[in-house]
């Protein structure tokens, strides 16, 4: 198998067992906490943060983005190529639809539902911006740091943080926001939500790229040896 392939594989399998924890989790929390909002939250959040620790730590010698505005800062940056962006921002939005299927099946539901939950309004698209921004620096901050060992945790942290800081709870990937239209569930996405989600996600996304490049100006050259030696992607 090429390293592209495998890469590809990489992100397709993390993406999909991510949404199953994003989708999964909400289910869960909804029938065993029906009553309380905020419950539900938090046992969605632990649950989706706990499951990218997890997987990050597994994937990370492969390829473990699982984010498509992850893969294009790396593109950006120059730790990837075309082809292989390419290949693996599909991997990622087959993935998350295949993993939400997934969660939905686990649950007694039928594979794909269309979602009824609407999520609009300036505040939240300002949260998603922010929250993706937020996410970029914590990424490549931590890895233009030397510290590529301790990704999983930060992500994994900052994500748990940020669906309780943020008014969107940061979906932060437009993967995942796609996969969440076709669950008709407490994680759900009308389909009509998601144009401008996806645009206040990729608006975030250079605009923490900008961050990234200003306040870490390493080499170029020196960025990606880090990038490939210890997260590949």
């Amino acid at each position: 198998m090429s390293m592209i392939a495998r890469r590809a594989l990489a992100e397709f399998v993390g993406t999909a067992f991510l949404l199953m924890a994003v989708v999964g989790s909400g289910v869960m929390a909804s029938r065993l906490s029906p009553d309380d909002a905020g419950l539900q939250l938090l046992q969605n959040s632990l649950a989706t943060g706990a499951a990218l620790v997890a997987l990050i730590v597994a994937l990370q010698p492969v390829s473990a983005a699982f984010n498509p505005v992850v893969t294009l800062a790396e593109r950006a940056l120059g730790m990837v190529g075309t082809r292989t962006a390419t290949a693996l921002v599909s991997a990622q939005v087959l993935g998350a639809l295949a993993g939400t299927a997934a969660a939905n099946l686990m649950f007694g539901l039928d594979a794909v539902t269309v979602s009824t939950r609407e999520r609009t309004g300036p505040g939240l698209w300002l949260g998603e911006a922010i929250a993706t921004a937020g996410l970029l620096v914590v990424i490549f901050g931590t890895l233009r740091s030397g510290k590529a060992d301790r990704v999983a945790l930060a992500v994994g942290g900052y994500i748990t943080a940020a669906y309780w800081f943020t008014s969107s709870t940061s979906f932060a990937n437009p993967a995942v926001t796609i996969a969440r239209t076709v669950t008709d569930t407490f994680a759900g996405i009308t389909p009509a939500s998601v144009p401008p989600f996806i645009l206040a996600q990729l608006l975030g996304g250079a605009a923490g790229y900008a961050l990234v490049r200003l306040l870490y100006p390493l080499p170029a050259t020196s960025a990606v040896v880090t990038a490939d030696r210890k997260v590949p992607a």
